[in-house]
């Protein structure tokens, strides 16, 4: 296995990272708009919400939880996720704040 080389980068640098991953894949953000227009806890129907099989979506939101954009609670067979208000906020103001960056740059070109 190869090695990823985060530790050259700064803990900021990882953390746009992780996030950006969270929207790294199209199923990933389907799945992080229905939780933000819902402004809820959802139980369970995602995978009726969706054209993926269950272990397809039950990835996806081991990974956004891993990352910490969603919470949720797993207690079998009941499992609800919603978007995590404060990590996603982080992620708002980290990708603000790199577009922001090149915004505020004279042009290359």
């Amino acid at each position: 296995m190869g090695v990823t080389k985060t530790e050259i980068f700064t803990d900021h640098q990882n953390r746009v990272a992780e996030l950006a991953k969270a929207f790294a894949h199209p199923a990933r953000v389907a799945i992080l708009q229905l939780l933000a227009e819902r402004k809820a806890c959802v139980c369970g129907d995602l995978v009726d919400e969706l054209p993926l099989a269950q272990a397809t979506v039950s990835q996806h939101l081991k990974e956004l939880k891993r990352i910490g954009i969603i919470k949720g609670d797993i207690d079998p067979p009941r499992v609800c996720y919603c978007i995590n208000e404060p990590v996603w906020e982080e992620a708002r103001t980290l990708f603000g704040n790199v577009l922001d960056a090149f915004i505020s740059s004279p042009t290359c070109c």
